[in-house]
């Protein structure tokens, strides 16, 4: 088969899933950014620190693995209602693990760009300008604060979005999700050069196009 013909197919899939993680640790990183940096030193900003290391250290896969043990064997067990299927992707519930095993070290390091982008910019003279005017602290952060902090976010958002649909190889593989990412791990085992050249020539060519789309905001 015409190796366009199988990145017609798969890829899709992987658009899909690339999506739901890259949507879920944007908004998700970027307010606990936010909170860690409002409420520095608190509790709050501990949790979200720990999270953000672990989020960055541990690998997607790792992460999957363990989503499939505790959320989809364990929980079956203790309940007896299958809330997260393990493997597939057919309905919205088999979606969700394997979304938020992409998206947690996308959403770690989001988070730790944020903190410390609000960090910044919480103490420049204009946020204490707004200070001294009386101006809500929802105002101040909302319409000051966050829309100078989220600039160094959306710079990184390119080589994030190429990474996480390239991340997608094993967790595609682990969830049984008929993926690009599936085609590619196969593909390296049977030794199909011709396969991988393609995968890989196409992923190039994504990840030249995010940085670009990027540039352009």
């Amino acid at each position: 088969r015409p190796i366009v013909d199988i990145i017609k197919q798969a890829f899709p899939y992987s658009l899909e899933l690339g999506m739901r993680a890259l949507i879920f640790a944007t908004i998700t990183g970027v307010l606990l950014g936010i909170v860690a940096a409002v409420k520095r030193g608190t509790k709050w900003d501990t949790i979200t620190r720990v999270f953000a290391v672990i989020g960055v250290s541990v690998p997607s896969f790792i992460i999957g693995a363990l989503l499939q043990y505790f959320l989809g064997l364990q929980l079956f067990k203790w309940t007896g209602v299958k809330v997260f299927p393990i493997t597939g992707w057919d309905s919205a519930a088999s979606k969700l693990l394997p979304s938020f095993a992409l998206s947690f070290s996308s959403l770690a390091t989001i988070s730790r760009l944020m903190r410390t982008s609000m960090l910044d910019v919480l103490g420049q003279d204009y946020i204490k300008t707004a200070k001294s005017k009386g101006l809500s602290q929802k105002k101040i952060i909302w319409k000051h604060a966050v829309r100078n902090a989220i600039m160094p976010v959306v710079t990184v958002l390119g080589p994030i979005a190429a990474s996480v649909l390239t991340g997608a190889f094993v967790v595609e593989t682990i969830f049984s999700i008929p993926g690009m990412g599936r085609f590619f791990v196969q593909s390296i085992q049977a030794q199909d050069y011709t396969m991988i050249s393609g995968v890989t020539l196409f992923y190039g060519a994504f990840l030249i196009i995010a940085n670009l789309i990027v540039d352009l905001l």
